[in-house]
């Protein structure tokens, strides 16, 4: 009877240990929600328009509720030689704004940086090309001096629509 007890004990032990690590490992997990900003919203719509008119389809886009100085990891399927724009929006009193792109062997293909120096500029729209076709991560980021948390993002990816591509071919 003492083994079947020294057994269970051991059992119980380790499953504790475990629950544990799974619930230390889910308390870091990076929790994406969405947020409201009006004004976010309306420059949201106002690209989303300028980019149509250019050729570009909306193939992602999503509000993020961010804390300042902490990047959110994005992770999108991108086809070989498609004119992908990628545009990200931050809080407009957020003093920085930052986006990374990694390729699938995770070297960075490109970098933007905003400071608003006074001005109200929380936009950031890159082009880009990618030379195969694989997943890639975007991570944005904006850095608030004053706000540290429950800052407002909104992220978009668009396609260029092909028969626009076509068109400028010509």
């Amino acid at each position: 009877m003492n083994k079947s007890l020294l057994f269970a004990m051991c059992s119980l032990s380790l499953f504790t240990s475990l629950s544990a690590a799974a619930q230390s490992e889910k308390d870091n997990a990076i929790r994406v929600s969405p947020c409201d900003s009006r004004i976010i919203q309306q420059q949201a719509d106002s690209v989303k328009h300028l980019l149509a008119d250019g050729g570009f389809s909306v193939l992602r886009e999503a509000s993020i509720t961010m804390e300042s100085d902490n990047e959110i990891p994005i992770i999108v399927p991108m086809k070989q030689g498609t004119r992908y724009q990628f545009v990200f929006i931050g809080d407009g009193a957020s003093n920085r704004y930052e986006v990374r792109m990694y390729d699938y062997r995770e070297k960075q293909v490109v970098y933007q940086e905003k400071d608003t120096d006074g001005t109200r500029n929380n936009i950031i729209r890159y082009t880009y090309i990618p030379r195969m076709t694989e997943y890639h991560m975007i991570k944005p980021l904006q850095i608030n001096s004053k706000q540290k948390k429950d800052l407002c993002g909104y992220v978009m990816l668009f396609g260029e629509n092909k028969h626009t591509g076509a068109k400028k071919a010509k």
